[in-house]
């Protein structure tokens, strides 16, 4: 009995028991395994007195138990608990046995220990069958159906989302976004989605099936159930799988509701079901090692998450085009925010590959966004028109442009870190005359905003060259430059680009104003100068020359309205501001000349036809310009 044993490794039923390789003391070696087992045998010298046939009677009687559980059918729900913990107790107690026999073989070569320990090895084995199926209905059951309502975790900016496209941009509705933080409703959702009732008949099966060293069973048995879980959450969201390939070849719209539907399906994911798995893992295996919990978990959810995963690189390897760069920015916000989560929940010993794979599609959506911006400038700068813009209006083009980049604005946070560090080095290319700000002390959006609209203002510019009438190139350019700076006052862009980009761009378009009075109405103004209209000979004004200049101011004015009716000026506020500016100059002008001179012509004939206007009707006749409908005056009076 206190002989010193050198042990080698056995195998028993398939199942590998590895002894201990060193020399110890038998006595003492079982003694601590009899303790830590808590069984009634309190030494060997117990073990063998109660002799094997104890042993055996006790191992057949725990098998009839067993045996006559197993054809118990009843289903989990309809049996009662305390007969799960009853059933847990007879697993155990074979478990115990076999450890005694095991220790009783290593003292000596009795065939009948070896006859005994073979025996409480398959009984074992048979019991450890039986409480994996348990394992398995208990966890099928464990979890309350998921329901698709009770999963949403829409909010209000999903609901009000404009599908970005080209089209969309012409309108004047086109509103930027806000964004606001998801509501985090899962704390709740997981608690409220577990079934706390059957947690310790799992847990206790879980800890006895890892000490009865049949942790592998017990693990694949827990990834299948749960991974199945897993697949149908993704199920009842009704998210459909995709390759990388099939979404790059999706059509705009198919692939607007693919991503609308990704970005729903992965915050549910991650924050409902993800989050469900990982305190349920926890509560599961909670009292094993992390060596046994945590790669249950990553294998739970690896496969979902990387398909999840697909659809976000997909988006990121499309082509980059303007119209998608929203849903781009969608998608990047989504996953940045979630990857908090997923860091959470996911061991960083075990779960390194998942994140390694989130920060690479996180960091190939922010190339997508960079080279979609890129994209987008080129497109600006690259538009050709062969025909100018009708009326001088406000181009489609710079709507397109300004409403573009104020709904970007609404992702100032976003863009600022996804553009970090990609200023150009090149000011020139977009500070304005005045505007002293450097690539050091703005935004890197500001930046680029700045440099968008520079490359407007530039492809305005050949636009106008299109008029072959120089007041309508003022006015085009008028009309645009307005437009740009009320966008930007009026929205969020503002905080980009400052009060000194409005200044000196309010005098930008002040100028085209000046420069449309000048080249309009300074032919029309000289026929009202006094110079030339007094014969030398005489103080009185030539009756001819004044015929002349009346009649020579009938038909400029009359050519500037016929023509000014059909041009546009789509903001009221400037429309009125021109128009008075002119009337200040030119009726003034014309009230003090007719004032002075048409009583000379008083006793000609037709004097109508030279002084065929008043003051008053000249004025009314300059609120019909720029209305954007030609009209055309008559050679009488109205």
């Amino acid at each position: 009995m206190e002989g010193q044993v050198s042990v080698g490794t056995t195998q028993v039923e398939g199942r590998c028991v590895v002894a201990q390789k060193e020399t110890q003391n038998l006595t003492d070696e079982m003694v601590e395994m009899i303790s830590d087992i808590g069984i009634r045998f309190s030494d060997l010298t117990i073990a063998e007195e109660v002799g094997t046939g104890d042993i055996e009677e006790q191992l057949k009687e725990l098998e009839k138990k067993i045996l006559l559980r197993d054809s118990d059918k009843l289903p989990i729900q309809d049996r009662v608990l305390p007969q799960v913990s009853e059933h847990l107790k007879d697993v155990n107690e074979v478990w115990e046995l076999s450890e005694v026999l095991r220790l009783l073989c290593l003292s000596n070569e009795d065939e009948k220990h070896n006859e005994l320990l073979n025996f409480a090895e398959i009984t074992l084995q048979m019991a450890m069958e039986r409480l994996e199926d348990e394992f398995v209905q208990l966890l099928t059951q464990c979890c309350k159906p998921l329901e698709p309502d009770s999963m949403s975790l829409h909010s209000a900016e999903e609901d009000s989302m404009e599908n970005f496209s080209n089209s969309s941009f012409d309108e004047e509705s086109v509103e930027a976004m806000s964004h606001s933080d998801t509501a985090r409703e899962s704390e709740n959702v997981v608690i409220d989605l577990i079934n706390h009732g059957l947690i310790s008949d799992i847990t206790a099966i879980a800890n006895l099936m890892c000490v009865c060293n049949y942790e592998k069973e017990c693990c694949q048995a827990y990834v299948i159930v749960r991974k199945d879980a897993v697949e149908e959450c993704l199920s009842v969201l009704q998210f459909d799988r995709f390759n990388i390939e099939e979404v790059l070849k999706m059509g705009w719209n198919v692939l607007h509701r693919t991503i609308d539907k990704w970005k729903q399906a992965m915050q549910v994911f991650v924050r409902v079901c993800l989050a469900r798995e990982r305190h349920l893992c926890d509560l599961v295996f909670g009292e094993l090692p992390g060596s046994i919990r945590e790669p249950c978990f990553v294998d739970i959810s690896n496969s979902s998450i990387l398909q999840l995963l697909s659809i976000a690189m997909a988006i990121a390897l499309a082509p980059p085009k303007p119209e998608k760069l929203f849903q781009t920015l969608n998608t990047y916000e989504v996953l940045s925010d979630l990857l908090v989560d997923m860091e959470h929940f996911l061991p960083e010993d075990y779960g390194s590959g998942i994140l390694t794979e989130c920060h690479e599609v996180l960091l190939r959506l922010k190339e997508s966004v960079s080279g979609t911006i890129e994209e987008f400038k080129y497109n600006i700068q690259s538009s050709i028109s062969y025909t100018a813009f009708p009326g001088g209006g406000v181009h489609h083009l710079t709507k397109y442009v300004m409403n573009y980049i104020k709904a970007l604005s609404a992702y100032g946070e976003t863009l600022g870190s996804v553009l970090e560090g990609q200023q150009g080095t090149d000011q020139s290319a977009v500070m304005e005359d005045g505007d002293r700000e450097t690539s050091s002390n703005q935004s890197p959006l500001a930046w680029h905003l700045k440099s968008v609209t520079k490359i407007l203002e530039a492809n305005l510019a050949h636009k106008s060259q299109l008029y072959s009438d120089v007041s309508l190139q003022s006015i085009f350019m008028m009309n645009n430059v307005c437009y740009m700076v009320d966008k930007v006052k009026q929205s969020d862009l503002r905080n980009f680009f400052g009060d000194e980009w409005i200044r000196v761009h309010i005098v930008m378009f002040q100028k085209h104003a000046r420069d449309y009075e000048r080249a309009s109405w300074t032919s029309v103004l000289s026929f009202l100068k006094e110079e030339g209209i007094r014969r030398t000979s005489s103080r009185n004004p030539s009756s001819m020359v004044l015929k002349d200049r009346f009649r020579g101011f009938n038909h400029a004015f009359e050519e500037v309205y016929n023509t000014q009716t059909a041009w546009s000026v789509p903001n009221a506020g400037l429309r009125d501001d021109l128009t008075i500016s002119v009337s200040t100059k030119l009726i003034q002008a014309y009230r003090i000349f007719e004032s002075r001179h048409a009583g000379y012509l008083d006793g000609e004939r037709h004097r109508e036809k030279y002084i065929k206007y008043s003051p008053d009707e000249l004025e009314e006749y300059l609120l019909d310009l720029f209305a954007g409908s030609p009209r055309s005056l008559q050679s009488q009076r109205r």
